[in-house]
């Protein structure tokens, strides 16, 4: 193993459910490297989870200690959902499926939201996420953590994003971020009622620009950006809905980004920051071939699954574009401006 320089990283985190399992590969991967140094890292729903259990980890052992706490946060995460009526059906099962789009609890729950709110379903705001995110942070620790945090919420009033900061950061903002309006309800936190963060940053990235030391963002992508196809039925149509929303705010950022870089004057303080920033992307073709349902689906063997493929992804980010890590952006944002 060649011996490197360290290089010292920021992490941009995307929600997505279950797919959050991916993001947790590729960061089990990059924590394998001593030379890659975390600053800061930004995350959303799912990433937002992820970074806080790392950060956690990683203050009290180091990179094997956010190893290991990644990981029992996820099994965690897969025993309580052996008891979830969200089940793959039998020939699902059979086919090595992991869509629940047939599952008869999903699809009646999926209707049922569009007439019913969560108030009316779920008048106690049950969600089994919480005790989990109790028994696997400890979030005293997190408020002093080295590891820079910032988490995205959506302000229900407002509809603008707030983004909340290590000493913040509680059972309650995490699941703020990941708070999906359609299935629970908002989570009141100072007196002001929040939703997922996606819908106004998935993840917000220019807290690293500003607040952090690093110079280098990995981007780590859940939700496709491009699909090759038009989506045809209804369900194909709502999930195509919820990515590109999930998306646009992440892309603006990032085209504001590209032409800031372009016009920011290097010898002002301001302009330094946009102008000597360095993009990367972590993401994956196999991500597009998974369905909306199955972001619920938490079986162990699925976000195995899900984790390997985040391994595979940031080992073939490492090999392509770890040279780049501390040089020069690997991810082309002026490609971003085409059009616009």
């Amino acid at each position: 193993m060649v011996k490197r320089d360290p290089v010292l990283i920021d992490l941009a985190l995307q929600g997505g459910g279950s797919h959050g399992a991916f993001t947790w590969g590729v960061l089990d991967r990059l924590l394998e490297e001593p030379w890659l140094q975390i600053d800061g890292i930004s995350g959303t729903s799912a990433g937002a989870m992820n970074a806080a259990v790392l950060a956690d980890g990683h203050a009290e052992g180091g990179a094997n200690g956010a190893r290991a706490a990644l990981e029992g946060f996820w099994r965690n995460v897969s025993r309580a959902a052996l008891l979830s009526p969200f089940r793959r059906g039998p020939l699902d099962v059979l086919l090595g499926r992991w869509t629940l789009d047939h599952s008869p609890v999903y699809v009646a729950m999926d209707l049922m939201s569009r007439l019913f709110s969560p108030y009316e379903l779920n008048p106690g705001g049950a969600n089994p996420l919480r005790e989990i995110l109790a028994n696997c942070i400890d979030f005293d620790r997190v408020a002093k953590a080295p590891i820079r945090l910032f988490v995205t919420a959506t302000n229900v009033h407002t509809g603008r994003g707030h983004v909340f900061r290590n000493s913040d950061i509680t059972a309650d903002v995490l699941l703020a971020s990941a708070c999906l309006p359609t299935m629970f309800q908002a989570i009141e936190i100072d007196g002001e009622s929040y939703w997922d963060g996606g819908y106004s940053g998935n993840p917000t990235i220019t807290p690293l620009v500003r607040e952090c030391t690093s110079k280098d963002t990995i981007l780590v992508q859940i939700n496709p950006v491009e699909r090759p196809d038009s989506p045809r039925t209804a369900r194909d149509i709502l999930n195509r809905l919820n990515e590109v929303s999930f998306n646009s705010v992440l892309l603006k950022e990032l085209r504001m980004i590209a032409l800031l870089r372009q016009v920011a004057n290097p010898g002002d303080c301001e302009g330094a920051l946009w102008a000597g920033m360095r993009i990367h992307r972590v993401a994956s073709e196999a991500l597009t071939e998974l369905g909306s349902s199955s972001k619920v689906n938490a079986e162990w063997d699925f976000l195995s699954m899900l984790r390997d493929q985040g391994r595979f992804s940031a080992e073939a980010f490492l090999k392509a574009n770890g040279q780049d890590l501390g040089q020069r952006s690997s991810f082309d944002l002026d490609v971003l401006l085409k059009g616009v």
